[in-house]
């Protein structure tokens, strides 16, 4: 009869041997993983000053970090391999492997692309609007739209809530809306349609071409996006009137896109980190531009002499209105009336909630700080 203490020696040797055999697998496994990168290319739409390229590079180097040597994003600046706007169509056939972008860039596409972060004016900020793609259903739309209508080759995720952009740049001070019509002026999307339907005459250009195009007399006014961009290219060189605030981009985000054959060939670890590293950088990114945009737009007034304005109240409600037709003509589509009707339906419920519930955040600034003047 085996005594109790050589049953438990036999229990404890089959234990240590299991253990062991184990932990073996454990430690291969990881050196086969790491002895083979996966490398993948990705270009940004942006020139090499432009802080949106400083941002790209943000979520670069957490992926690179995150993932440990097992997968490497090589980052490319706009221009490298396809043009800036081309982006999409460079991930879908494959010569780069990811863009750093946004969707409106590529609406000419399919104008659907705009309502995923150039799109009218519901109430929601650029926040609450990620809150609407990742809680509200608009990446399940997005996913319809890229997998079922577009048939693209391409998986994207949604980050960075930027702030309302400023209606942009003038020659001259614009005191009403009589002031814009006929203007030549530069934004891009629906806001190019917008604009359009307001009485001016737009051009679409990337970020780059901006200025040049100001100085040649090609366009007369422009928005881009903030005041760190916008002073980095040099819009303070070719105009002196910032006007701030508008309904034209009112909730931006970047799109990060990877191709989706090369995106489901990765190991689940590594499209994990893909994704959540797009979430980190996303917060990473507005906190950035908290500190950036503002001291820019005060060194833009005090250094540079700009005189910085609050866009005009009769501006908003022709926009507002020009909207209202826009979405009545967009809302033919059977499919742009959905991601719509989604979207008003998430800002009825959480942009209530958010103004109802929200402090006098402007009555204790202008309690230290004085009186804000907004116009």
């Amino acid at each position: 009869m085996t005594t109790k203490t050589e049953k438990t020696k036999t229990t404890r040797r089959k234990f240590l041997l299991a253990a062991g055999a184990t932990g073996a697998a454990t430690i291969a496994m990881p050196q086969i993983s790491r002895a083979q990168t996966v490398t993948l290319k990705m270009q940004g739409s942006w020139g090499a000053k432009d802080v949106f390229n400083e941002m790209a590079q943000d979520y670069v180097e957490r992926v690179n970090t995150m993932a440990g040597g097992r997968l490497k994003i090589d980052y490319l600046v706009g221009g490298a391999v396809v043009h800036p706007f081309q982006v999409l169509d460079g991930v879908h056939g494959g010569q780069i492997d990811g863009a750093h972008t946004v969707t409106v860039y590529w609406y000419g596409k399919h104008k659907a692309a705009s309502l995923f972060g150039t799109g009218p004016v519901f109430g929601f900020n650029a926040n609450e609007g990620l809150g609407w793609i990742h809680n509200g259903g608009g990446k399940e739309l997005f996913e319809e739209l890229q997998t079922q209508i577009m048939k693209v080759n391409i998986k994207s995720f949604f980050v960075m809530p930027m702030p309302t952009q400023p209606l942009g740049w003038f020659k001259k001070p614009v005191k009403s809306m009589a002031d814009m019509k006929g203007l030549k002026y530069r934004t891009v999307g629906l806001a190019a349609d917008l604009m359009q339907a307001m009485g001016m005459a737009v051009a679409q250009l990337p970020g780059g071409e901006i200025v040049p195009a100001m100085e040649r007399g090609v366009i007369d006014a422009f928005e881009f996006n903030n005041p760190t961009s916008d002073r980095r290219f040099g819009a303070q060189d070719v105009a002196k009137n910032y006007m701030m605030g508008s309904h034209h981009q009112a909730t931006e985000y970047f799109e990060i896109m990877f191709n989706r054959t090369k995106y489901n060939a990765l190991p689940k670890e590594l499209q994990a980190i893909l994704q959540y590293g797009a979430e980190a950088v996303s917060s990473a990114n507005e906190w950035k531009a908290m500190d950036y945009y503002s001291k820019d737009l005060v060194e833009l007034k005090e250094k540079d002499k700009v005189s910085v304005l609050r866009t005009p109240k009769d501006v908003f409600e022709a926009q507002i209105k020009a909207w209202d037709g826009l979405i009545a003509q967009l809302g033919s589509d059977p499919f742009m009336k959905k991601v719509m009707d989604s979207q008003k339906a998430w800002s009825k419920r959480v942009v209530a909630y958010g103004m109802f519930n929200a402090t006098d955040y402007r009555g204790a600034y202008e309690h230290h700080f004085g009186k804000l003047d907004l116009g």
